[in-house]
This record gives C-alpha cells, sequence and structure tokens, in this order.
C-alpha cells in the first residue's frame, strides 16, 4: 500500500523481541507496522533548541524508536523554563544543568536503545553544516529567526527536510519543508524579520498547551516522512490561534518562488555571511 523504492535500500533490521513489545502499539497502527518501525530505527534526526518545543520534539521522537537524536542548545535550565518545559524540573534549575544534558539524561532513561548526542551549543553560520548534516530530517525547536534561516540554507543545499515550528502566545504554526517538493521558508517570507520588530516569548508570554499541538503536529510529520509514508504528508502550513480559536491550513503547493534566492537560485548567504544576520 506504500510507495517505497526498495531496490536500492540497505536492508531493514529486524526487530528483536525488547523493541517488539516496547513499541507494540506504535508497530499495530498499520500504516507504521513493523517495517516502518524498523525504518524509524535507522533513521536519524537533530534537533535545533531544547526548549520548550525541543523538549516536546525530543520526547515523541525518543520514545518513537527514532534510532539516533542529536539534540543542539546552549542553554542552561531556569524557573521560567518549568512551566512549558516538560523533560526539566527543579534539581536541574539548582544544578545549573544545560538543557541538552538534562534532556539526554531524562530521555535515556525512557529508552536507552536509542543513541542521544547533545550539543551544549548555539547554531551559528560558523557550525551550522557540521551540526546539521549527517541526519535524514531537520527538526526546529528554536525561537530565533536567524537560526531558522540558517536551518533553510543547509536543508536546500544538502537536500535535508525541514521541520519548521514556531510558538507565542497562544499561537502557533508548522510546517515540513522539502527541497525539491515543496517550498521552502524563504520562499515564504524572503526576509527574516528585523531584531526586535517581532514579539518574544520573554515579551508576549506562552501557554504550554500550544507547545504540545504545534509539536505534536510536527513529530507526525517526521513519523511519516522518517516511517515512509510520504504520500501522507501534509504539504501545508499550520497556522493555530487556541485561545482566540483560530485553525488555518495553507497549502504550499505552487508557492515555490521561482526567483527564491534560497532555493531556486542556491544562494546560501546565511552560511556564507556573517554579515546576513
Amino acid at each position: 500500500h506504500m510507495h517505497r523504492n526498495t531496490a536500492s535500500e540497505p536492508a531493514l533490521p529486524t526487530l528483536n523481541e525488547d523493541e517488539k513489545v516496547r513499541y507494540s502499539r506504535q508497530i499495530r497502527f498499520s500504516p507504521i507496522g513493523e517495517e516502518g518501525q524498523a525504518r524509524l530505527r535507522q533513521a536519524r534526526v537533530a534537533i535545533v533548541g531544547v526548549g520548550a518545543l525541543g523538549t516536546a520534539l525530543a520526547n515523541h521522537l525518543v520514545r518513537a524508536g527514532v534510532g539516533y537524536v542529536r539534540l543542539i542548545d546552549g542553554d542552561i535550565v531556569d524557573l521560567s523554563n518549568l512551566q512549558r518545559q516538560m523533560l526539566y524540573d527543579e534539581t536541574d534549575v539548582q544544578n545549573g544543568t544545560p538543557k541538552v544534558v538534562a534532556a539526554a539524561e531524562k530521555l535515556s532513561a525512557v529508552n536507552s536503545q536509542v543513541e542521544i548526542e547533545p550539543h551544549v551549543a548555539e547554531v551559528t553560520w560558523q557550525n551550522a553544516e557540521e551540526l546539521l548534516t549527517g541526519v535524514d530530517l531537520l527538526l526546529d525547536g528554536t525561537d530565533n529567526f536567524a537560526v531558522r534561516y540558517l536551518m533553510n540554507d543547509v536543508s536546500v543545499k544538502h537536500g535535508i527536510p525541514y521541520v519548521y515550528g514556531g510558538v507565542i502566545g497562544a499561537s502557533g504554526s508548522a510546517a515540513l519543508f522539502q527541497p525539491g517538493e515543496t517550498p521552502c521558508l524563504a520562499c515564504l517570507y524572503p526576509e527574516p524579520p528585523l531584531p526586535g520588530s517581532v514579539e518574544t516569548c520573554e515579551t508576549a508570554g506562552i501557554i504550554g498547551p500550544i507547545v504540545h499541538l504545534v509539536t505534536a503536529w510536527q513529530a507526525t510529520e517526521a513519523l511519516k516522512y522518517l516511517s515512509g509514508a510520504r504520500e501522507q504528508l501534509s504539504r501545508r502550513l499550520l497556522s493555530v490561534d487556541l485561545w482566540n480559536n483560530h485553525f488555518f491550513q495553507m497549502p504550499l503547493d505552487g508557492k515555490r518562488n521561482p526567483d527564491c534566492h534560497v532555493c531556486a537560485r542556491r544562494r546560501f548567504r546565511f552560511l556564507d555571511e556573517p554579515s546576513a544576520i
């Protein structure tokens, strides 16, 4: 029922008994099944930002059995994080633990079969290609527009799909940008907003539940993509305001900009020019 090119792919691993039990409910979900589960075990993802969005994304993907999860964040856990960043607790605050270290520790206790690689780092033009390649999918847990444009450059340059997500207040948005298939971030938004021109969670606040709606959508698209269910991908940009009861999905088909400086002209200025950010 799925159109998969199996000829060129390495043989899928067979699941061991622990995996068959651990993932039994996910395997019984027939669109994933044992074959999809084996694909997840082989899959590699990078999550940029391990705050509200990133902790939820990491939690979903590690529990689902994605084989390798790279966590990238330079922050330490602070008290104001606990209202919405679900992997952390008061001990992490008292210890000043780096977010990726605390997250990796908790997630390893949940699923010791998964390889979790924490990087205490912020993504910059100098390290973006090193930190964001060698994976099958990039997941956006950041609140920083400059970093998103770096992720988009790497996505297009290296052909790695990018699952965008953002939240503020009770609103959020998400999309899977797939090089060659959909527009890229810069097709829709050619320039990042100027620093200070848009509200942040620090200025506008945020409630916890919007995080889970956006990350549920991001993580489900990730599971579809990584398990091989490519024809089920949404191909829409989701936009939600939970407080004002607004749900909107914008089709991405037909939105590719034939003059886009990133995906059409392949100019990766965020990677090349420190002055671009």
